[in-house]
């Protein structure tokens, strides 16, 4: 058989063809250059968990220790441990408001003695706040209290112990709750570079000597702390470091630690309202019986 003539193109048409593949070309580099999307494999990703914490519908009742008219202990340079507590809670309060906890209560009474002491509870299981955390700032028992000389007054100090401390009663009304909140404050507490203090644990406390019931986070037991035994709700009293420490009093009064261990009971509470809220795991369901026929 004879081969098929080929068709022969002219110059003519050879120039026609190479013009439109070269402005094919150019058109698709002028799309690339322009920023065309290109098409492209790209792993599905999966959207960001949602939180189960309500921060709108759970209330914390932040504390102020003592009164106006009943002080606490004085610093080593003489202010009532009252305005550390009054300063401390009001930052802790509005760093817990900005993170969305807007039910957040800051407590103040001006009832004194045991009667102040039973007011604070009783407004607290009144609100049905969901976590009650009283502020307070640490000082020593007599035996370990010096005596010093500041801007002429005469005044008392120890700087025998510095840190943070943590107490649970095992009478409050969840146990339990206190006991996990506590832990998660006193972790946050060590994330932002702060200790707690060991000397409750020392015979030299004497009377005031606690039993320490978590030695990672620095959390105590005292049984018969009135704001934590009559509360219904999971409670802690943080005592936020030592003010008759005479370079710890400095730092406690400070804006920047003020702040840092507003922060921490803020992570400290988002975390536990977050385990509070989320739903029980659902048991497995028991395996089906195999039909009688099938069991061997």
């Amino acid at each position: 058989m004879g081969v098929p003539a080929v068709p022969v193109q002219s110059d003519g048409a050879h120039k026609i063809m190479n013009c439109v593949a070269g402005a094919a070309a150019l058109a698709a580099f002028a799309l690339f250059a322009a920023g065309a999307p290109v098409a492209r494999s790209e792993e599905p990703t999966s959207p960001p968990a949602k939180s189960a914490c309500h921060r709108s519908a759970f209330r914390v009742v932040i504390d102020v220790g003592h009164t106006i008219d009943s002080p606490g202990a004085d610093s080593a340079r003489g202010v009532p441990e009252y305005q550390f507590n009054l300063a401390l809670a009001g930052v802790i309060k509005d760093k817990l408001v900005e993170a969305g906890f807007d039910n957040t209560v800051r407590l103040i009474t001006t009832t004194k003695h045991m009667a102040g002491l039973l007011e604070r509870p009783a407004r607290a299981n009144a609100m049905h706040a969901d976590l009650f955390v009283a502020i307070h700032h640490d000082s020593v028992p007599n035996n370990l209290i010096e005596s010093w000389e500041y801007e002429g007054q005469k005044h008392q100090f120890s700087d025998r112990f510095s840190g943070y401390s943590i107490f649970v009663s095992p009478e409050n009304g969840d146990y339990q709750g206190s006991l996990s909140f506590g832990h998660l404050l006193g972790m946050a507490l060590q994330a932002r570079g702060l200790h707690y203090t060991p000397h409750y644990t020392l015979p030299v406390m004497g009377r005031h000597r606690r039993l320490l019931v978590d030695a990672e986070a620095g959390v105590y037991r005292f049984d018969l702390l009135v704001v934590l035994r009559e509360t219904r709700m999971p409670a802690v009293l943080l005592e936020a470091g030592s003010i008759v420490n005479r370079h710890d009093e400095l730092v406690l009064a400070t804006a920047g630690r003020r702040a840092l261990v507003a922060d921490a009971v803020t992570a400290a509470v988002d975390e536990f309202c977050e385990a509070r809220t989320k739903p029980a795991p659902t048991a497995a369901a028991p395996p089906r019986p195999k039909p009688a026929a099938l069991v061997r």
